[in-house]
């Protein structure tokens, strides 16, 4: 059965965050990953914590972005990375382009939620 492009896309963010949680398991427990089609910039609530990665300097809309672990209605929410389909879709030129591009996002997206480098994150790339 055919698969659509979400699934695909999805397939594709599955595969760069299997292999970070082999190096990066014990700080990446309990780190959400998620995909959204496109961004949602005009809100943002007052939980959401904005970091560096979510604003770009040239007004070009973000590929993905970091929400810190914060309380909601008494509970804990834990630390979220949102990777946004569609800005990347049609950034790519192919899907082995896509395949790259998304990993790199992946990466940037751990780093700035760890507080490292990406190349520390991931040394291959």
């Amino acid at each position: 059965m055919a698969r659509s492009r979400g699934e695909q896309f999805d397939d594709l963010v599955l595969d760069a965050v299997e292999d970070l949680e082999h190096r990066w398991e014990k700080e990446l427990a309990g780190v959400e990953f998620a995909v959204e089609d496109v961004p949602w910039v005009e809100h943002t609530s007052p939980d959401e914590v904005v970091l560096d990665s979510d604003v770009l300097d040239d007004g070009s809309v973000p590929l993905a972005r970091v929400l810190a672990a914060h309380r909601e209605n008494g509970r804990e929410v834990p630390p979220r990375i949102v990777v946004y389909r569609r800005p990347l879709e049609l950034r790519a030129h192919d899907r082995d382009d896509l395949a790259d591009l998304v990993r790199d996002v992946v990466v940037d997206q751990v780093a700035v939620l760890l507080g490292r480098d990406p190349e520390e994150i991931d040394p291959t790339d």
